[in-house]
């Protein structure tokens, strides 16, 4: 193997360049050759060594495929304290994004240089762990503790210019990598500038005061999470501990951390994030021309899909049924670009181009008739969105990609009322459309591998997490939020109250409870489901009414101040309506139901099962093709907390036959509703876990 690491010389100055393609990762060669670098440059007669990086990034962090294996010598925490004891200045120059240990290789160098548009962090946090080799004890001896506490617990990357100010860096540059380096070691020759040693930088100070309110501050954003509270007790010692002291308690808390659930759930997270893209049957399927897409409706979602598009550089035109419509439409889209004017996402002046270059809105289908994928974002009825198919079929280029965003509907019928349904597929998105990160790319029974590859394209380049569905009424997701949220009125019929399960399950870390939830997206979206499935509806099946009654009386949730919760002046995040506990207490008593009471526990915990059990049946069936993709559906979709990994990660750390056991007590109450998925069966018979069936 090629050491990824060289050695040069140009006069009094030693270059050492990281070549470690794509990111530079710090993987065992690297740090191997780190040392063996600058103990040649100890030894020879140059005076000053330059650091950097090869291609498009400094160290961009930790080299993935080390994670969850036995840690390979060198490691990165003595590789740092071997370059900082160096007896000559060393300069490390950062481009790209220099993140976590990428970050603390430059901090155990002496002089630091970045380029301007380059970006640094420690988001170690986002992992489960903390920074392991220095970055809670260096970084506060250069930028004080309460900046250096905030970096890491947020994860942020920070910009070259706010590094300068923060004291991170010494100079920024423009020039390209090693000439910015080559320069500044040449002024500290010049000047006759020596080794300057951030451990040996004097303690920052403490701020008691400061660092208590950022500790509330950081467990209030982070509710069951003990990466960044531990991290920021790390920081805070370094006010306290002579250096040694502080790494070798960074070091205790980094292992501790490693060994955690949380640490387990997040890297797997983040492996499934990349994973869910790779599916077996499309390696080597090319996709079809992405270029131009098409929208067809203007409303809330419409308008969300086109905008993701113009932000990716994607050119749109969007179809309205008339003039008003279509005037609504551009309004609708100019707002939100507006918005991301104010939040500095977008420059004004790329605001106005994208408007009178990128997007054309019209009333006729024929404008349609250039465009690479055509997406149909209308009414969720199957009478509306088959005619619109059809209308699409007449106009649309031989091989434009046809995509519904329907949310439950049969993809299958939908592309029948095409002339190709080969080229037809559903493309479910989430609202808003171009924040949300999920998206559902459903693959009908006909479509065929380059239209289901291009779905994967065009999720790439809106920056969304594509995972692939089959067909049945609300795919994975929706499918799944059914079910629990059934058992979850299951339980209020059978005596808890909706604000005690929503109260149960954000402290279990899901973002919103299911009846927020309700009043967020609207009561009458769950009363429409209900009608569209009412003539389906098995005798046995159990079916709290009250919510049919929220909608008779108009109380749609937030739209329209009240729901299952009143929002106004005094709460406008919402407050327990008391006449909704009345209304269910009503219906308990009619069907003759006594209502008992639950424990938070026992709420999360038949919750949980219900959840688990559907998210079996969908893998059980291919619906997902594999346990992961349920996972990222629900840690990008529906609020699953990221730090449990996903439904089917965290029973998996739970324990299946724990979970079973939970749906075999439950089904002696209600046989029909807990009926054990065969898959999660199978899986306990065997001793085997879900992640088997995730693949390599």
């Amino acid at each position: 193997m090629t050491n990824p690491v060289s050695y040069e010389t140009q006069g009094e100055i030693a270059v050492i360049r990281i070549d470690n393609p794509p990111v530079n990762a710090a993987g065992q060669a690297v740090r191997a050759g780190l040392v063996a670098a600058f103990d040649r440059f100890s030894k020879a007669p140059q005076k000053v060594a330059v650091l950097y990086g090869a291609g498009r990034t400094f160290v961009a962090g930790a080299d993935i495929s080390e994670f969850g294996k036995p840690p390979l010598e060198p490691k990165l925490a003595d590789v740092v304290t071997h370059i900082e004891a160096t007896e000559k200045p060393i300069v490390c120059v950062m481009h790209g994004t220099t993140l976590g240990g990428g970050l603390e290789i430059a901090l155990s160098c002496h002089y630091r240089v970045m380029l301007r548009g380059a970006r640094l962090g420690l988001p170690e946090v986002l992992l489960g762990i903390l920074p392991g080799a220095g970055g809670t004890q260096r970084l506060p001896r250069l930028t004080g503790l309460l900046a250096a506490a905030e970096i890491i617990t947020s994860a942020r990357q920070v910009p070259a210019e706010e590094a300068m100010e923060l004291g991170i860096i010494d100079a920024l540059s423009d020039a390209e990598p090693l000439v910015a380096g080559l320069n500044f070691a040449t002024e500290l020759l010049v000047r006759g500038l020596g080794v300057r040693r951030v451990g040996e930088l004097p303690a920052p100070k403490p701020d008691a005061e400061a660092l208590a309110a950022l500790k509330a501050k950081v467990a209030k954003a982070n509710p069951g999470q003990i990466a960044q509270v531990t991290a920021l007790e790390s920081v805070e010692r370094a006010a306290t501990l002579p250096l040694a002291q502080g790494l070798a308690e960074e070091r205790r808390q980094f292992l501790e951390l490693h060994n955690t659930p949380q640490r387990a759930a997040l890297v797997h997270a983040f492996f499934g994030e990349r994973k869910v893209a790779q599916l077996p049957e499309l390696k080597g399927v090319q996709p079809r021309k992405l270029a131009h897409v098409g929208v067809i409706g203007g409303g809330t979602m419409g308008g969300g899909i086109a905008v993701a598009s113009l932000l990716n550089k994607l050119t749109v035109t969007l179809i309205e049924r008339d003039q008003p419509a279509a005037d609504k439409a551009r309004a609708g889209i100019e707002k939100m670009l507006g918005d991301s004017v104010k939040r500095g996402k977008l420059s004004a002046g790329k605001r106005d181009a994208l408007l009178k270059d990128a997007l054309t809105i019209a009333t006729d289908y024929a404008a349609l008739s250039g465009a690479d994928v055509i997406i149909e974002a209308v009414f969720e009825s199957m009478d509306v969105k088959k005619e619109v198919f059809a209308n699409i079929d007449r106009v649309a280029k031989p091989g434009a990609v046809l995509a519904t965003n329907t949310s439950y509907l049969d993809v299958n019928e939908i592309a029948a009322a095409t002339s190709r349904p080969a080229d037809v597929l559903g493309l479910h998105f989430f609202s808003p459309a171009h924040v949300m990160k999920l998206l559902e790319i459903v693959e009908a029974d006909k479509t065929a591998p380059e239209v289901l590859a291009t779905g994967f394209a065009l999720a790439k380049a809106l920056k969304k997490v594509p995972v692939r569905a089959g067909v049945c009424d609300g795919f994975i997701g929706n499918r799944i939020l059914k079910t629990y949220r059934t058992a979850a009125d299951h339980m209020v019929l059978d005596g808890a109250s909706p604000f005690q399960i929503d109260r149960a399950l954000t402290g279990f870390g899901l973002a919103m409870g299911p009846y927020a939830v309700a009043d967020l997206a609207g009561i009458d979206i769950g009363y429409m489901t209900r009608q569209r499935l009412l003539p389906s509806k098995d005798p046995r099946e159990r079916w709290g009414e009250w919510a049919d009654k929220l909608y008779e009386l108009g109380r749609l949730g937030r739209k329209t101040g009240r729901g299952y919760y009143i929002y106004d002046d005094q709460s406008p995040r919402g407050r327990p309506d008391p006449e909704v506990d009345a209304m269910i207490a009503e219906e308990r008593a009619r069907l003759g139901i006594t209502p008992r009471s639950f424990t938070d526990e026992e709420i999360v915990e038949r919750y949980m099962a219900a959840m688990i059990n559907e998210s079996a049946r969908v893998v059980g069936e291919g619906i997902a093709a594999r346990p992961l993709d349920v996972d990222m559906t629900l840690l990008f979709g529906y609020g699953f907390p990221r730090w449990r990994g996903g439904p089917l990660h965290y029973a998996d750390e739970t324990g299946l036959d724990k979970v079973l056991a939970t749906i075999r007590t439950a089904a002696q109450e209600d046989p029909y509703f807990w009926q054990p998925a065969p898959l999660l069966e199978q899986l306990v018979a065997e001793g085997r876990l879900f992640a088997s069936l995730n693949g390599e």
